[in-house]
Parts: C-alpha cells; sequence; structure tokens
C-alpha cells in the first residue's frame, strides 16, 4: 500500500496537510478515524505517541490492522468505545462525509479529549464548480463514493463544531489542475473495472489484494506519474482560488 501512497499526489498531499496541522505527537494518546486503507494510520504511527484507529466499515478495520497491527476498532458514525478524556489529539480523515450524524459524532469526539485536546478534520470542501459539474455528469456522483453530503464549507464546519470546539486555523488545498486529473483517472479506472467486473463499488478501499490483482494498471499509472506529479504543481498557479479539500484545527472548549 505504501507504493500506492507514492505514487498519489492527493495522498501525499492530504498526509502533508494533516501532519502540519497536527504537529508533535511524542508522548500523546492520538485517534485517527477514516483514514482509508491504513497508510495514513501507519505513517502517523512514525511521528510517535500511542495510537488508535477507527472506521466505519468491518472490511477497512481489517485492512487496516494489516497496515498497523492491534489497537483498530469498528465504529458506527455515533459514539466512540473510548474513556472520557483519554486522548490528547483526534484526526477525523474524511469520514464527516460518509456519516448522517455527524453532530451527534462530534459531541463524542468532544467526549474523549482532554481539557484542551486537539481535533483535526480533513473533509471535501463544498466548491460550485465547473468541475464538479463534470464529475456529477461522467457518474462521479456523492453516492458511488458513499458521501451523504458533498462535504463542507468553512461556514458549515464552524457550526457544526460550535459549543464543543474553536477553530484555530484552517484552510484549503487541492485545487483544479491536481482534481481534474485525478477525477480522468479515476475514470479510466472505473471503465476497466467495468469491462472486468461488471460494476465499479460504492466507497472501494484499495488493498493490497487489488494492487495485487491489476499489477498491470498500476504499472501503467506508475508510468505516467512523472507526467501527473507536473500537471498538479499547475496547482501553485491557483493561489487566489479555494481547493477542493478543507482541513481546520479546532481545540476542545474545556
Amino acid at each position: 500500500m505504501l507504493r500506492l501512497f507514492q505514487k498519489s499526489v492527493l495522498k501525499q498531499r492530504k498526509y502533508d496537510a494533516i501532519v502540519s496541522m497536527l504537529g508533535p505527537t511524542d508522548g500523546l494518546h492520538c485517534l485517527d478515524i477514516g483514514a482509508d486503507n491504513g497508510v495514513v494510520s501507519y505513517l502517523l504511527r512514525q511521528r510517535g505517541g500511542v495510537w488508535k484507529s477507527a472506521d466505519l466499515s468491518e472490511e477497512t478495520v481489517q485492512v487496516i490492522r494489516l497496515m498497523v497491527g492491534n489497537e483498530v476498532y469498528q465504529i458506527d458514525g455515533r459514539s466512540l468505545p473510548f474513556e472520557s478524556e483519554s486522548l490528547d489529539r483526534v484526526v477525523i480523515v474524511d469520514l464527516l462525509e460518509h456519516v448522517h450524524t455527524d453532530r451527534e459524532f462530534i459531541e463524542d469526539v468532544y467526549r474523549v479529549l482532554k481539557p484542551g485536546g486537539v481535533l483535526v478534520i480533513n473533509v471535501p470542501h463544498i466548491k460550485h464548480s465547473l468541475l464538479r459539474k463534470l464529475r456529477l455528469a461522467i457518474g462521479q456522483t456523492d453516492e458511488l463514493h458513499g458521501h451523504v453530503r458533498p462535504g463542507y464549507s468553512m461556514e458549515t464546519l464552524t457550526t457544526l463544531l460550535d459549543g464543543k470546539f474553536v477553530i484555530e486555523k484552517g484552510h484549503t488545498y487541492c485545487k483544479f489542475f491536481s482534481e481534474f486529473i485525478d477525477t480522468l483517472i479515476r475514470q479510466a479506472v472505473a471503465f476497466v473495472k467495468r469491462n472486468k467486473q461488471g460494476a465499479s463499488q460504492k466507497g472501494h478501499i484499495v488493498t493490497d489484494d487489488d494492487l495485487h490483482a491489476n499489477q498491470s494498471m498500476f504499472k501503467l499509472y506508475a508510468l505516467i506519474y512523472p507526467f501527473v506529479w507536473v500537471i498538479s504543481q499547475l496547482d501553485k498557479l491557483l493561489f487566489f482560488r479555494s481547493g477542493y479539500v478543507l482541513i481546520v484545527r479546532a481545540k476542545a472548549t474545556k
């Protein structure tokens, strides 16, 4: 799975953004939630601290366990199976857009954080853009990715956290060029999978088995990765535009 991470501009940017917001974790008790196929969970553990991981589906939990070992838990999107005020840091990675009960879930995150504990949230940023219209037109819908909402704005995220957390800082990242090339790659992969499997999987998590079963596809992507990287660097020209991903750091108000 690390091979895939090393060839993914978006995943690398996500990890860098999380680390920038998270700060040092040595000696701290931390939890990451929704960190995809376990690579982000694994990398966060390498930075120090005592870590737990959690996700919504049993399949994803098993994949994460293969990467990090124990201390991986299945959750229901409403509550967490941890003691009150037992954690210093919580990182929510691309999960809130998957749960109907986001407010109830945030309240329980607040419960498990220690006074002054830090919450980092990474979510899709709502943008009514031409790229979003293109994605919907070609079938890359919220439903396909298991989203119950298209994302959040800084305003809606602030409202969600109000009364429990104060946002210390936040910004958006991943702009048009990197997201557009990712859209094209996703569509190409979906086309290949339709031919082989008959349908794409909703909310599919890429595993080592997937990589082994699609070695030729991965090798092809590895060949074009330098081109993908160059195109993604054009995002720097769009410094005046907001990105497609929103990340914030918030402190518990207790």
